[in-house]
């Protein structure tokens, strides 16, 4: 049996772009504060660490659910089975979970504090460590709109039917592009918060409506076992072959990724002290609905008695729209759009804050006395009227370069994306390659930063350094010779080599925060 996938036209696309650009507009508009957004930083930036932990843990769900995350779990259910989608979910609840510790404890160490730069800064003081660590942490937000972007267009030129190079795509890239950074200008940090919740939800409900009546269109649950070891898979989650070859380079991929984001601890300094366990929790309970829900689809696609196949050429990711519109009412793929633009948004929207936060805080240039102005701010001293002045000045300077920040990176992740597109035999994996293993350099270091009172600058300078020379090399060869023990054995050598050296160039006494 031979399918065809559905697509949709370039004005349907426009016109779903359209209004899904306007609904967020509008929610952003009846639910953010926009006159206090558009004038006070500190909501601009982090929601003057106020924010609930309903709303934290739903931003910090959405966030996570980028678009491939949409249809990699279906993927890697419909290749590798119960295994496949155990190691792809197992590791991305992890991964958001263990931020439960972690946000706790530097905001108890750093309670004032923005971003993990700064921490670093601080807790190792060192300004050529603090420029090292920024490199990596725009990098990741860079490859953080890059990847968006470039999975969205390639997506949305499969259901247009046109090669994703063509100009009609390529508008469809900058529009998405567009929409999340046109109400992110507006009210920052709080507009990401609420136009999350809405797109996590929409999210939920396509798959609460598109699963159910998919498994009653196969046939009833037992089409589920019937695909259950998926295509070339297992259907058991401990099967060493998946484990080793999956599991070991996707668990060390995530963990590091999400400990060397910058959008993860943005949030563990907006989110309420009291809050933050139960948002990162929730957050990583909600996650984990959706890949979940979508592997059922997979196990559809691989039951062999339904007849499923894409067409040839084809992405095999796109199993899931092939399943749906083979069984479905062709209506339904617009679902898939819906969750689509929910996933790119929540996530774009997410890194150009984070890009804002990294430079309001560590780019951005302060005299002596704007940085004591900043710390009586935030312990709430009271202030001269002369310093209040000062203080609305330099904030309108955050501000400014703060969304400067933010069309700097979303113009700079459209080029990126762009020149991707261009190159051949280089797309979402080579992508996925650069940044998670860019951000395994910094992962040891950072959370070692919290909990080792000895970890010196010097190990985690050279640490960083020769992993960047050395490991990340070895891991991008790897990949391209496919040969997967020296993929899991350079992915675990770039950790081991940050770790031996924090641990060989220690301090000789015990670090102490500095006294006010």
């Amino acid at each position: 049996m031979t399918n065809q996938l559905v697509q949709i036209s370039p004005g349907q696309a426009y016109v779903i772009l359209f209004l899904f650009g306007l609904g967020m507009l509008v929610v952003t508009y009846l639910f953010a504060r926009w006159n206090k957004a558009s004038s006070k930083v500190e909501n601009f930036l982090i929601g003057e660490r106020k924010v609930n932990w309903i709303l934290g843990g739903t931003g910090i769900a959405a966030s996570w659910i980028w678009a491939p995350a949409v249809f990699v779990s279906t993927l890697f259910a419909y290749e590798s089975g119960l295994a496949g989608l155990f190691w792809f979910t197992a590791p991305n609840i992890l991964a958001l979970a263990i931020f439960a510790v972690l946000a706790p404890t530097i905001r108890r160490k750093m309670p004032f504090g923005y971003t993990l730069p700064q921490w670093i800064k601080y807790r190792l003081e060192s300004e050529r460590l603090h420029k090292i660590y920024l490199i990596p942490f725009l990098f990741y937000q860079l490859m953080s709109v890059t990847v968006q972007l470039f999975a969205g267009g390639t997506l949305l030129g499969v259901l247009l039917g046109i090669p994703v190079y063509q100009a009609t795509t390529i508008i469809t890239i900058v529009i998405l592009g567009a929409i999340p950074l046109i109400y992110t200008l507006v009210s920052g940090f709080e507009s990401s918060l609420i136009t999350d919740f809405f797109q996590l939800l929409l999210i939920i409900v396509a798959i609460l409506i598109i699963v159910p009546w998919l498994i009653s269109a196969a046939g009833g649950p037992h089409v589920l076992l019937n695909g259950l070891a998926g295509t070339k898979g297992s259907a058991n989650i401990f099967n060493p072959g998946i484990a080793f070859s999956l599991g070991i380079v996707t668990s060390i991929g995530l963990l590091a990724g999400a400990v060397s984001d910058q959008q993860y601890w943005q949030r563990g300094f907006a989110v309420r002290e009291g809050h933050l366990r139960k948002a990162f929790i929730f957050g990583a309970l909600a996650f984990g609905i959706v890949p979940i829900l979508l592997g059922l689809i997979g196990f559809i696609g691989a039951d062999p008695s339904l007849g499923i196949a894409l067409p040839q050429g084809t992405d095999p990711s796109m199993i899931g729209v092939a399943a749906v519109t083979t069984l479905l009412p062709t209506w339904t793929v617009f679902l898939f759009v819906i969750m689509l633009l929910c996933a790119l948004s929540s996530t774009l929207d997410s890194g150009m804050n984070a890009a804002a936060t990294l430079y309001a805080t560590d780019i951005m240039k302060y005299t002596d006395y704007e940085r004591k102005l900043l710390r009586k701010h935030d312990e709430g001293n009271p202030m001269t009227d002369r310093e209040q002045l000062d203080k609305h000045l330099l904030d309108a300077r955050r501000l400014g370069g703060g969304r400067t920040s933010m069309v700097v990176i979303t113009i700079l992740g459209f080029l990126v994306a762009l020149a991707v597109i261009f190159t051949p035999k280089f797309g979402l994996q080579q992508l996925w390659w650069v940044f998670n293993a860019v951000a395994s350099t910094v992962a040891v270091p950072t959370i070692l930063s919290l909990y080792w009172s000895r970890l010196d600058a010097r190990g985690v300078m050279w640490g960083i350094i020769t992993a960047t020379f050395v490991g990340l090399p070895l891991f991008v060869y790897s990949n391209v010779v496919n040969k997967p023990v020296w993929i899991v054995g350079s992915a675990v050598l770039i950790v081991a080599i940050t770790a031996f050296f924090c641990l060989a160039f220690r301090r000789k006494t015990p670090w102490q925060p500095a006294v006010s």
